[in-house]
């Protein structure tokens, strides 16, 4: 695929562009939320996609830098919590608006059979193990087993899209 015929691309525009066809790819946002030293741990993501049906396995993406991030390892319990169109406020908070100590505040949440916080209301939730983590870039790619779902009778998706929800 070639650039616009008035636009060459340098490798210092790359990371400009490429950021700004990413933002044309519509998301679902979820909550993913792993056991920290003392508390849970959560983030949202718009980078969580299906794997293999058999087995159930998703692919979560995680910046290196994120907080959750040294929470995550093999064989670890982890909670992928698919948003609903009403819970803006949930993604926000746990997409940075509200520090980390008070994050689970924001929603109301249930304990799962790991310990492990799951959002009440969500399109869907899924208990997971994590199976393998690959470093590339400044992500890491993270393959978790799917354990367990619960799922809303309402499909009603957050959808993020260029830096807002549709």
């Amino acid at each position: 695929m070639a650039s616009s015929p008035d636009r060459t691309l340098a490798v210092a525009d790359m990371a400009t562009d490429f950021r700004g066809a990413m933002r044309r790819l519509a998301s679902g946002v979820a909550i993913v939320v792993a056991q920290g030293a003392g508390a849970p741990v959560g983030m949202a993501a718009t980078s969580v996609t299906s794997l293999t049906m058999d087995p159930p396995a998703i692919l979560v993406c995680v910046n290196q830098s994120a907080g959750i991030h040294p929470c995550l390892t093999p064989g670890s319990p982890i909670s992928v919590n698919i948003l609903s169109r009403h819970q803006r406020d949930v993604s926000a908070a746990f997409g940075g608006a509200v520090a980390r100590e008070k994050r689970f505040e924001v929603g109301q949440w249930s304990i799962d059979d790991h310990g492990l916080p799951t959002l009440d209301e969500a399109q869907a939730n899924l208990a997971c193990t994590i199976g393998n983590i690959m470093p590339f870039g400044t992500h890491s790619i993270v393959v978790a087993h799917v354990t367990a779902i619960r799922l809303s009778a309402a499909v009603e998706p957050l959808i993020y899209q260029d830096g807002q929800y549709l």
